[in-house]
């Protein structure tokens, strides 16, 4: 199977490095900034394309992978559908529901498959933590707390065009960083049927927000709040707890904690960093995917599932804009 990469920053990175090891050929680049683009396909032995539709129109490419700034994400991966390409897309899937519905339109009759890069569902602990809920092993779930206090540096806002901007971002701390744990407790514990939120600018000089809380409602009866930052002093590793009638479970990073409860003692790299250097957990989501699309099964996250997560992100930021909370669909 052979790929093609939209975007050339450090994601497309990951997603090339992803794919490669997953025993996929990357053939082709496109990305706004050209020289980027060249650098990436250079290293990956592939082809710079010069436009979108060059990549997208190439017929020995099956599968896109879209790394640009999530703003693009929706028209892009339409584009490829449209030319009979199967896509997987960086997460967020777009920074709208709005968006991400016409992207859905556009599935429907599709012979192709859509799917979302949330890597943590495929993590042997996630994967353990799912199974301790369905199985009943810690009860009634009734209380859900996840916290992300990340830290990102000035120049991380600074080099970018669309990191922390509402038109290419969607948002801050929340849609780009937390979207993760959001999703995470939307696959662990089913839908949210209602939101609270609060945003604000603590540290970073960017139009959308830095810091974010939000308490949820579940359609289950359960309680949860996420919290969000990218301006911790020190970034602390991911910590979602799922409390339980008969037992809770601590997901901190990647790690399940039981029994002490003790703090992991390595920070993951996300925390700090945007940078990427282990692709394992892309590359799991590019295994599922290609195996999904060999069985014509669906994939750990297709696009209806990528969209729940935004939102919620976006009935918590109209939540913090209006002072009222939000109900969903």
């Amino acid at each position: 199977m052979k790929v093609g990469i939209v975007g050339a920053g450090n994601i497309s990175a990951t997603h090339a490095r992803a794919a490669e090891a997953a025993g996929l050929k990357v053939v082709a680049v496109f990305g706004e900034n050209h020289t980027k683009a060249r650098t990436l396909a250079e290293r990956h032995g592939a082809i710079p394309c010069p436009t979108l539709d060059a990549l997208v129109r190439d017929n020995a490419i099956d599968l896109v992978l879209i790394g640009s700034p999530s703003g693009c994400h929706a028209d892009q991966a339409a584009a490829a559908i449209r030319a009979g390409r199967h896509v997987l897309v960086e997460k967020p899937l777009d920074i709208s529901t709005r968006r991400i519905d016409a992207l859905l339109d556009e599935m429907r009759g599709a012979t192709v498959k859509l799917g979302v890069f949330f890597q943590d569902r495929l993590k042997p602990d996630v994967i353990a933590l799912k199974q301790a809920i369905e199985t009943g092993a810690i009860g009634t779930p009734i209380l859900a707390t996840g916290e992300v206090k990340w830290s990102r540096s000035a120049a991380y806002y600074a080099d970018s065009r669309w990191r922390g901007t509402w038109a290419f971002d969607g948002g801050g701390a929340l849609m780009n960083q937390g979207i993760h744990t959001v999703d995470l407790m939307l696959y662990l514990l089913g839908p949210v049927v209602r939101v609270s939120g609060s945003i604000a600018k603590r540290a970073h000089a960017i139009e959308a927000e830095d810091t974010a809380v939000a308490t949820l409602e579940f359609a289950n009866g359960m309680l949860g709040t996420i919290v969000a930052t990218t301006a911790a002093a020190r970034g602390q590793p991911r910590r979602l707890e799922i409390v339980g009638r008969q037992g809770s479970r601590i997901l901190e990073g990647d790690q399940m904690i039981t029994g002490s409860g003790e703090s992991a003692s390595v920070v993951p790299e996300s925390a700090t960093s945007a940078v990427v250097s282990d692709a394992t957990a892309h590359q799991r989501i590019i295994e599922d995917f290609v195996a999904a699309i060999r069985t014509g099964r669906a994939p750990v996250c297709d696009g209806v599932d990528g969209r729940r997560s935004v939102a919620v992100v976006e009935a918590v930021y109209r939540s913090a804009r209006e002072r009222i909370a939000v109900g969903l669909e």
